[in-house]
């Protein structure tokens, strides 16, 4: 069987914002930005992954949802207990100071974890986990 990853999605309350982040400071490349029933969708993803997505979406893409559905969610969100996002990177720390350097909230300074890999941890503008490792020995 021949399976791979072509699209994960993380909610987001203002695309604008998630762009300056995602696009401006991770150099993640812009692949589609899409309304739709007053909603907005932007899909983002890195030059060295052309197949792989991470799309951007409202954080609850229901148009029946409730006011009080919409509001737990929002919740959740402003919380980082909704979703996250795991990256590789060649070097934790630089991408640390890079990434601490353009303001964003710190939740993990780089560390060696004990299940071999260096990883650090952010939030991103809407409250998502946003962490990068790297194999410890590589």
């Amino acid at each position: 069987m021949d399976i791979n990853l072509s699209q994960c999605f993380i909610a987001v309350d203002d695309h604008d914002t998630a762009l300056a982040f995602y696009r401006d400071v991770l150099g993640m490349e812009v692949r589609d930005d899409v309304a739709f029933e007053g909603m907005r969708w932007v899909t983002v993803g890195s030059p060295a992954q052309p197949d792989v997505d991470i799309v951007l979406e409202p954080p609850l893409a229901e148009p029946g949802a409730s006011a009080a559905d919409r509001d737990a969610v929002a919740e959740l969100l402003a919380k980082g207990m909704l979703r996250g996002l795991n990256f590789t990177t060649g070097d934790v720390d630089a991408t640390f100071e890079h990434i601490r350097a353009a303001g964003a909230e710190v939740l993990q300074e780089p560390v060696d974890q004990p299940y071999g890999v260096r990883d650090c941890a952010f939030r991103d503008p809407a409250g998502n986990m946003v962490r990068f490792s790297r194999p410890r020995g590589r």
